[in-house]
Parts: structure tokens; sequence; C-alpha cells
């Protein structure tokens, strides 16, 4: 069994957030880099689950710079068995899904697996374009898969409760959490990681369909307001006229 990962950063959630060139650009000075959780802790390790189990290999790809590659080492050393990084800069969802297609289309694998969404951004678009671009079947938001054979039963989150999902392989698949367990990579898979594979591949030329206008950071908290505990009608007043939640 062949099984791509697709293993994207995210800035470590105690950086301090802030950007430049006019609130155009992320700031990146002094900022730490973590795999982003949904592609480590789900897709990932699922992946392993699965060659543990299948047998077959795990290969994790990253739209990014050389920067990134201790973030891929990392995957390596949690037991991935080779790395590619598509050398750019990860613009937008459709670069990263242009890339990652062009890169799948003729390898053959049997199993795609990306977390459902970045921490950073939440767009959780890619999935669905890599899917679209190589005409596989696409389920998303993914939370338990069981493979017999060439079938995959899916349970995947739904309004109200899971929806059980079967398909043939090959697919796309998006995790979400309750895919897997998240894995501290030991002292042996980090000496090992060293040696593993990580192939560097040019990126295709994609055109540009998006642009960043600016970006704003979320307005200051207010402080807090005290409420005598026996006067309720101030209360519901507040949570109605100022808050909007009743």
């Amino acid at each position: 069994m062949k099984i791509l990962v697709c293993i994207s950063k995210s800035p470590d959630t105690t950086s301090k957030i802030g950007f430049t060139d006019n609130n155009t650009k992320f700031d990146e000075a002094g900022i730490q880099y973590i795999i982003n959780p949904y592609d480590e802790w789900y897709a990932l390790v699922k992946g392993i689950e699965l060659k543990e189990a299948n047998g077959g290999s795990v290969t994790t790809i990253t739209v990014g710079t050389a920067a990134d590659e201790p973030t891929i080492r990392k995957a390596l050393a949690i037991g991935a068995d080779e790395a590619v990084r598509i050398d750019a800069e990860a613009t937008d969802a459709y670069f990263v899904a242009m890339q990652i297609s062009e890169y799948a289309k003729d390898k053959a694998f049997d199993l795609i697996l990306l977390g459902k969404e970045t921490i950073s951004y939440n767009g959780a678009q890619v999935g669905g374009m890599v899917a679209e671009l190589l005409d596989t079947p696409y389920v998303s938001l993914a939370s338990k898969l069981e493979l017999n054979g060439t079938t995959a039963s899916i349970t995947r989150e739904a309004k109200g409760g899971d929806e059980l999902v079967e398909g043939n392989l090959p697919l796309v698949i998006s995790a979400a959490k309750g895919m897997a367990e998240q894995r501290i990579p030991n002292m042996r898979g980090i000496m090992a990681a060293r040696s593993k594979p990580l192939n560097v591949v040019a990126a295709v030329a994609v055109d540009a369909l998006t642009s960043t206008v600016n970006f704003e950071m979320p307005a200051p908290k207010s402080g807090v307001k005290m409420i005598d505990p026996n006067n309720m009608d101030e209360l519901v007043a507040l949570l109605h006229n100022e808050e909007k939640v009743i």
C-alpha cells in the first residue's frame, strides 16, 4: 500500500502573531513553527498505523522552502518512510493543491491523507481541490478509517451525528479528531529520520488566482462587566441588546 500524507506548517500556538508591509504579510520574526496538528496527529499517525497493519510505505509531501525541513524531519521521526518537499512558498490553497496533485498524478498512491484544515488559516480547501485535480473520490472530516482489502469504511462528522461511508481505493481523505492518537517521536525515530530520504522537487508553474489584500487582528476584548446576581433583568437585557445571543 502506498500512502501519501500532506504536511503543512503552522505557527506554534504560543507564538505572538503580527503582520508587516502594511498588514499584507505575516511577520515570521521569532515564530516557532510546528507541523499542523490535524496533519500530524490524525493524518500522519493514521497513515503510519495503516502501514504497520497492512504493509507498504508512507510518504509525506510539503509545499515549502528549505526553512521547513526541520518540521518535515519530525514527520520522518514519527514514522514516515520518506519525504518530498516541493520547493516553493505556499501562497494559497489552489497553489498547494496543484503542486501536490502534479506530484501524485503518476505515483499510483492508494490513499492520500491530510488534516481537515490548518490551525492558522482554517481554510479546509486543499483536500477537495487535490481530489478534484486527481479525479479521485474524496471524503472529508473523517474521524475513523478501517480498511478491508481495497475497501475503506469511513466514519465522518455530520450535523447532529456521524455518517458511515464506504468506498474503494484510491481515495483522498481529510482527517479530523478521533482518526488517531498523537505519537511522540522517540530517540530511535529521531536518529533514523536523519538518514531517511527528503527529496526536493521543483514546483510547477501555477497562475495566481488570489492575492492578499490585508490581514486584520481580532478586535481587543472588552473588559468584564460584573452584574449583581440578584439583578437578572439587567443580565438578560445585556445578553439580548448588546451580545445578541438571546
